[in-house]
């Protein structure tokens, strides 16, 4: 990538962030790769293959020509191109996923270096870097994953010119080296998650089972603060000759499992996307004790569309997603987050919603990958900004004036 590319990168990052670029009403080829592994959108748990469908389907609504590379088993308004059958997550004969990424990247940039496309987006890390590097189109990579991985800075050394995308600014921490083109902050579907301006008397934990998710923490919290917990949850993977999967088992059966027979705790189990805005939006707080330095955390922003505010632990992009005090309390210890439980109906719910949509709506996330496609193309003019954006934000002024009154 040239010198020139990689100066216009900052300049459209720091207007990108104050709001000075839209999107420009310009027609661009543009191609998404998805990992294989689960269906875009996803089934049922997946936050990466969510975001990306908001991205596919926002670029195609926009007027783009976007093709999607993705299971089979996707469904999208884009031009579908299948890398694998079905969902790698639903067969059970494949032992080693990585196969499939490179099977993924070899047909994209198979029709990449035909000239198909003005430019590509990667979901794939860094599995892409290597045929990026070879063709003239290029190509920008959205970073889904954690950066704090001891062989990255020599991976990024070898690929010292690869434009990367952080999901987070606490994201970065880890590669400060990188060739960083912005950040995009993930967005929900806040057509689809509907706000609630009451919400309840329980606290919400959505998410898988791991350790670094912290659902045992939350457990404690919730009792300890005297709030009922609904537990919405996804089960540990079924391929045990993964050792991350044997590793949420073993979570699972000793710290977890013990817990939810426990006074005040109901585990509903996962929570789908059609009754996603019924159970955050009618809780109390969302309870995100998180052990880990998360890049995003979708299930945050998911919250605040449904008016929820969120109860965390300052660890990764918490603070950059939350504002402490307007959208949600953040706190450390156990006993920290037990009382800001109890607090969290001090919280306005307008608040939460109104970050959201100025945020983490699908079209303020668009606003932002189309500056850096044009960066990367080297389009230049100044867009028009799309006032779709804000839509709902002077309704939800109009119910501050009446809340006032």
């Amino acid at each position: 990538m040239s010198g020139d590319a990689a100066h216009i990168w900052p300049d459209v990052h720091s207007q990108w962030r104050v709001g000075l670029i839209g999107p420009r009403r310009h027609t661009t080829r543009i191609a998404q790769i998805a990992p294989p592994f689960q269906s875009v959108p996803p089934a049922g748990y997946g936050g990466t293959e969510r975001v990306i469908s908001l991205v596919t389907e926002e670029l195609v609504r926009r007027g783009h020509d976007v093709t999607l590379f993705a299971s089979g088993d996707s469904s999208t308004t884009a031009r579908l191109i299948p890398t694998v059958d079905t969902a790698l997550w639903r067969a059970s004969e494949v032992r080693d996923p990585l196969v499939y990424w490179t099977i993924t990247a070899g047909l994209a940039y198979g029709r990449v270096a035909e000239g198909e496309f003005d430019v590509v987006h990667s979901h794939l890390d860094f599995h892409a870097f290597a045929c990026a590097s070879l063709v003239a189109t290029p190509t920008v990579t959205t970073l889904h994953g954690r950066l704090d991985l001891p062989d990255l800075p020599r991976l990024y050394a070898r690929f010292p010119t690869m434009p990367v995308i952080s999901i987070s600014d606490r994201q970065r921490a880890p590669l400060p080296e990188a060739t960083w083109a912005g950040t995009i902050y993930n967005a929900v579907d806040t057509d689809r998650l509907e706000f609630n301006p009451r919400g309840g008397d329980y606290l919400a934990w959505l998410g898988r089972i791991s350790p670094e998710k912290g659902l045992d923490r939350a457990i404690r919290i919730a009792q300890r603060a005297g709030i009922p917990l609904k537990v919405g949850a996804r089960l540990p993977l079924k391929d045990l000759s993964d050792p991350n999967v044997r590793a949420d088992w073993e979570h699972y059966e000793q710290d977890v499992k013990p817990l939810l027979g426990g006074g005040g705790v109901e585990f509903v189990g996962e929570v789908g996307e059609l009754e996603k805005s019924e159970f955050l939006g009618g809780a109390l707080a969302l309870l995100n004790p998180i052990t880990w330095p998360e890049p995003f955390g979708l299930v945050m922003a998911e919250a605040l569309a449904c008016g929820t505010p969120v109860v965390a632990r300052r660890r990764g992009s918490v603070p950059e997603v939350i504002a402490d005090g307007v959208t949600g309390l953040i706190g450390e210890t156990g006993d920290e987050l037990a009382d800001l439980c109890a607090r969290a109906g001090e919280i306005d719910r307008r608040a939460c919603r109104r970050e959201a949509l100025r945020r983490f709506s699908p079209r303020a996330m668009v606003d932002g990958y189309e500056a850096i496609y044009r960066a990367v193309i080297g389009i230049d003019e100044r867009p028009a900004r799309d006032v779709l954006a804000v839509a709902e934000l002077p309704l939800l002024d109009a119910l501050d004036d009446v809340a006032r009154r």
